[in-house]
């Protein structure tokens, strides 16, 4: 893969990421902010940019959002045998909270 077509990957991720967190944000901000692991103050800030701030953001050179199974354990936990759906989407759900709220102390959902 060429830099060109990466940069235009990553630009293209950006935006789509960029304009889901926004609608999330809208419909419900504190579901929103669980879903997207962010802070009140990041959540005020991502529902408040402009249309030209989001693209102007989104064309940077890095990946904006982030991989949130980034701990092994957690990974295979979730990856571990075959579940009920509703289970398994609950238990990731479950992780992901507890991660959020050990990487943030103090912060509010």
């Amino acid at each position: 893969m060429e830099a060109v077509d990466a940069s235009k990957e990553i630009a293209d991720l950006n935006l789509t990421y960029m304009l889901l967190a926004q609608k999330l944000l809208r419909e419900d901000k504190a579901a929103a902010m669980l879903r997207l692991g962010i802070s009140s103050e990041m959540a005020d800030m991502l529902a408040g940019m402009s249309m030209g701030d989001v693209v102007k953001l989104a064309t940077s050179n890095f990946v904006l959002c982030a991989f949130r199974l980034d701990e092994l354990p957690v990974f295979r936990t979730v990856l571990q045998g075959p579940r009920e759906q509703n289970l398994q989407q609950a238990h990731i759900s479950i992780l992901l909270a507890g991660a959020q709220k050990q990487a943030a102390p103090g912060a509010r959902a």
